[in-house]
């Protein structure tokens, strides 16, 4: 690094990724910048980027004020400088500050809108900085600041908020926290030390030694093997960058000094996993992001997507890493409002999928907060929800376009001909490798000529013989014609994902109550195949010749339903059984697309719950055609 540090009289260039902080205040503000300022050491090689939320007739005395409190320069931000580290630029007032191409931008601030000028600069530095962002919001009211921590965080980089109690107003930084979008909660006179602790830029910082981490290497695989056997997830093609990060964290939060420390601390600790496990998944999402991309889809995309489509007609959308439904839920209500009154003439679904059970089940229930769908409308908010006790419930006939379930669509059988894929700011966080795998992965779920949609830093460069651009600046692509195969992202591995997870399967004797109880369904539906499964979703009898719904998979033998299922069916029998589990109620899914010589066929699923057995059993029922 000695000699990129050269390249520059005070530092080195952007391409080198040296960290940029964006500090936001309002109320309370300048007594928290100069607290901030002090505690910046004068080499810290990083740039720091403060803009204060004022009226726009206010003229600000910053720059003046704020040099006393430090020997770094600090200089007012004129158009178009080049932003360099060991320096520290205020924004001018009345301006909105946004980045690009390792410089700043000043524009007027808009008249009679409601502004958020540290949102906005956020977001910029996000989408230009990626995993070098870091994002401060300091003492202020209202809640300018969180939707661009939550940019920031989506693509790596690091967020902290002022320690409520130092603040001297606490509503800016509360309402981060609240949001879920915070890494680090300090003292203005903490942050520094800590951003230069995560990053390792500064010379400040003590170099590590062998007794301090006698095999930091070997404790980071063994957190990545411990974190792969309890929750399944293999994290080893994600960017170890963004998982090195996300590990600070959570030592950081337990006042853990060492990687070695919090492994030992890691391994005895099952809630530590789970809490680590949702911090790399990164959850983070909102209503209609990326504004324009929906413009995109509501005037070119759908247009195409329904024409010559008579009443009745079905179309298939999967959000693939749905996070907390945000996304799914705004393409719902794109598709509401393209289609107007025609919306209940066509059979719509749009299936959902995430790795995080967690943020599936506040999907399901499509209920968000006040901040959660501050970017949304009035009208959109009155028309698509609903009010409850302070928060907003999606409306009913918005959530019934929808279905969630839980999935990994780099391990599992993915859907089968889908017309549009949608998988946004999920491939950023893999390396190449895996990225060319899931492309394959979704070039197989699609229908010929079908869609897929990716995030503004996605592209589809990894697989670049699959896809076709349909709109390159809103980062839509075609599915080139072509055979397509389904290949997990284990495939080749000699490690096992789910080693030490399976549940030995019970042997069942006699003429239990389970096959009692199936008999009588089975022929009051006259005997239609299908199979008996337990709570653990194991066959533990078949009926009939199933065939042709149900095959052996590779690898280990297993008799999960799941894993033997055919392509495209895997997803509607989870969903199904889920809703018979928690109602308690049988559940039927009519029109299934599924694959057969080379030729669609269409099926019917049938999902019932058996009563009077000692343990949960389900017995599924398969039919050819529609009920």
């Amino acid at each position: 690094m000695a000699k990129s540090r050269e390249k520059h009289k005070s530092g080195y260039s952007v391409s080198d990724g040296f960290p940029v902080v964006g500090v936001g205040a309002s109320a309370g503000g300048l007594e928290a910048f100069k607290r901030l300022l002090k505690a910046i050491p004068e080499t810290s090689w990083m740039a720091f980027i403060l803009v204060q939320h004022l009226e726009p007739n206010h003229e600000s005395m910053l720059t003046e004020i704020l040099q006393k409190s430090t020997p770094i320069p600090v200089e007012e931000i004129t158009d178009n400088v080049h932003v360099e580290p060991n320096h520290i630029y205020i924004i001018p007032s009345n301006k909105l500050l946004t980045a690009y191409d390792g410089r700043l931008r000043l524009q007027p601030r808009p008249k009679n809108k409601k502004s958020l000028p540290i949102d906005v600069f956020f977001a910029s530095l996000a989408e230009v900085h990626g995993s070098h962002a870091i994002g401060v919001v300091l003492s202020g009211t209202a809640s300018d600041g969180t939707q661009g921590l939550k940019a920031i965080k989506e693509r790596g980089g690091l967020t902290f908020a002022q320690e409520q109690g130092s603040a001297a107003f606490r509503g800016m930084p509360q309402n981060a926290i609240d949001a879920g979008v915070v890494d680090f909660v300090l003292t203005p006179e903490e942050i520094p030390l800590q951003i230069a602790k995560s990053t390792g830029v500064s010379k400040e910082a003590p170099p590590e030694t062998a007794e301090d981490h006698p095999d930091p290497e070997g404790a980071f695989r063994q957190l990545l093997t411990l974190l792969r056997l309890r929750k399944g997830t293999d994290f080893t093609y994600y960017k170890q960058k963004t998982i090195r990060r996300r590990i600070e964290r959570r030592m950081g939060l337990n006042n853990i000094g060492t990687i070695t420390a919090y492994l030992d601390f890691f391994k005895e600790n099952p809630a530590e996993q789970d809490l680590l496990y949702q911090d790399i998944l990164i959850p983070v999402t909102q209503f209609f992001r990326d504004p324009l991309t929906y413009d995109a889809i509501r005037e070119s995309l759908l247009p195409l997507l329904f024409a010559g489509k008579e009443e009745g007609s079905s179309l298939r959308f999967w959000i693939a890493g749905c996070s907390t439904g945000e996304e799914t839920y705004s393409m719902a209500i794109c598709l509401n409002e393209y289609l107007g009154a025609r919306a209940a003439a066509f059979q719509i679904q749009i299936f959902s999928t995430d790795i995080s059970e967690k943020s599936i089940a506040i999907a399901r229930k499509g209920i968000y907060s006040r901040t959660e769908v501050g970017g949304l409308s009035p009208e959109r908010l009155a028309r698509y929800f609903e009010k409850v006790a302070g928060s907003y419930h999606v409306n009913k006939s918005i959530r019934e376009m929808c279905v969630f379930a839980h999935h990994d669509f780099l391990k599992m059988p993915p859907f089968a001909r889908m017309d549009l894929i949608s998988c946004r700011n999920v491939l950023i966080y893999m390396e190449p490798f895996l990225q060319k795998k899931v492309l394959a992965t979704f070039h197989y779920a699609l229908k010929e000529n079908g869609y897929l949609l990716l995030g503004h830093s996605e592209t589809t460069a990894p697989a670049m013989d699959l896809f076709l651009p349909f709109d390159r600046k809103e980062k839509i692509y075609t599915r080139k014609p072509g055979p397509a195969k389904f290949l997990p992202a284990s495939a080749g591995r000699t490690e096992n994902a789910t080693v030490g997870t399976e549940k030995p399967i019970r042997k069942e004797s006699g003429r239990n109550d389970f096959q009692k109880s199936a008999d009588i369904l089975l022929l009051s539906h006259f005997s239609p195949p299908g199979v008996i499964v337990n709570d653990q979703l194991d066959i533990v009898e078949f009926r009939g010749s199933t065939g042709g719904w149900l095959q052996p998979g590779r690898g280990k033998p297993s008799l999960n339903i799941l894993k033997l299922t055919k392509d495209g069916l895997a997803f509607e029998l989870r969903n199904a059984l889920h809703k018979s589990r928690t109602s308690g109620q049988p559940q039927i899914s009519e029109n299934i697309p599924l694959a057969a010589s080379g030729k669609q066929r269409w099926m019917t699923l049938e999902v019932h719950p058996l009563p009077r057995t000692a343990e949960p059993h389900f017995l599924i029922l398969f039919r050819d055609g529609t009920s």
